[in-house]
């Protein structure tokens, strides 16, 4: 996998393979990514049929907690 270097005082753009250590971040942060979205999306569902079931709105719903 590439990764570019960007040197802002020359300007210069320098593209090269990712090290053994970096690859391994990137997919550790790409998989932490995808794990939040996920729960993310599980939390989205859970509130929107815990919506549906009550037969309230999102805003009706943020009134009752006021």
């Amino acid at each position: 996998m590439q990764t570019k270097i960007f040197n802002a005082t020359t300007g210069e753009m320098t593209e090269r393979e990712m090290n053994a250590e970096e690859l391994a971040a990137y997919k550790s942060a790409q998989e932490e990514i995808e794990t939040e979205a996920e729960a993310k999306a599980t939390t989205s569902a859970k509130k929107a049929a815990l919506l549906e079931k009550l037969g309230i709105t999102e805003d009706e719903a943020r009134l009752l907690l006021l």
